[in-house]
């Protein structure tokens, strides 16, 4: 049975056939849509910053590239702070570390930490694996370099929305085998499988009139994102060999989403592999609802329960120490 989103993200409705666009009318529908998105005037949708974080941007060079990070600190704080590696959500094809500045910032002023959200590289010019390269090598480099950053080394979480999920969740599970070591996952409505069955789960078809995330947009994002070279399995994380020792993770589900389903079934995964894995399902909620809290009062909750589980997980890996 087909379900029915809230009248307000109906103001959202992707009407694009992102599956007959060109590469360069991606890039240009992509930018339209960021700035849009990060806009004074979107606002009212995406919520303000919080008043006790401060934002800025930074660059941090890896091999052959140089990135833009998006920092969230907090205005009144020490050093040593615990660090939240971040990733947006897009599908590999669109968005901005700045959409997700309501939530960061946020997490930055209360928990507190260091948030670092990653302007990782989109496809079409840049396809997987390189997004997934961009946040671990980040990753790496934050924390080799953690004195520089203000940050614990030993206290530091990934967290990821949409396709930014499936960056924190392979992060995790390639840092659970060459490090660095992580405490906490926070996986907000990911998507855990890239491969052909992407499409093939009941949610999708009881969320096919979901405003925020059309089903061409999905099938386009794989289309260009996943390189006919490149074997699916492994950019997905559902599909990994082993699910052991795993940091602890929440997943964050929305159940008018047509892709709750990939939540679900990761946290069973993790589970069987013995990772402690909390997953939460909000109501009247809409795939990407974190980034639209003046739309989806669901949001506040969620972010809630986010900030609870990283205070719990980072606070308590500061105290071991």
């Amino acid at each position: 049975m087909r379900t029915t989103a809230p009248l307000g993200t109906r103001l959202l409705t992707d009407t694009q056939d992102w599956e007959a666009m060109s590469d360069d009318q991606v890039i240009l529908a992509r930018d339209k849509a960021n700035r849009a998105a990060t806009s004074r005037a979107a606002w009212v949708v995406t919520g303000r910053v919080d008043s006790r974080a401060q934002v800025s941007e930074e660059t941090i060079d890896l091999p052959g590239r140089r990135l833009v990070l998006r920092v969230h600190r907090p205005k009144a704080a020490g050093r040593e702070l615990p660090l939240i590696v971040s990733f947006h959500g897009g599908g590999f094809i669109a968005g901005t570390a700045a959409q997700n500045d309501w939530l960061n910032s946020h997490l930055a002023a209360r928990c507190p930490a260091v948030v670092v959200s990653v302007e990782y590289r989109l496809a079409p010019e840049h396809p997987l694996p390189q997004p997934i390269e961009d946040g671990y090598d980040t990753l790496v480099q934050l924390v080799e370099h953690s004195a520089a950053w203000g940050v614990d080394p030993g206290a530091v979480a990934v967290m990821g929305e949409s396709a930014g999920g499936t960056i924190a969740a392979l992060i995790a599970q390639r840092a659970a085998k060459d490090g660095p070591p992580l405490v906490a996952q926070v996986l907000n409505y990911p998507v855990t499988d890239w491969t052909e069955t992407m499409t093939g789960y009941p949610s999708i078809d009881e969320n096919a009139d979901n405003p925020t995330l059309p089903l061409s947009r999905l099938r386009a994002a794989r289309r260009l994102s996943v390189p006919s070279t490149l074997d699916p399995r492994g950019v997905s994380p559902l599909m990994a060999d082993t699910f052991a020792g795993l940091p602890p993770a929440l997943v964050v589900t929305a159940a008018l989403d047509p892709l709750a389903d990939h939540g679900r079934h990761y946290v069973e995964r993790l589970r069987e592999g013995g990772t402690d894995a909390r997953l939460t399902c909000h109501a009247r909620a809409v795939h990407t609802f974190l980034s639209i809290p003046g739309l989806v009062p669901a949001a506040r909750p969620a972010r809630r329960e986010i900030l609870t589980f990283l205070r719990r997980h980072l606070h308590a890996a500061q105290r071991r120490e």
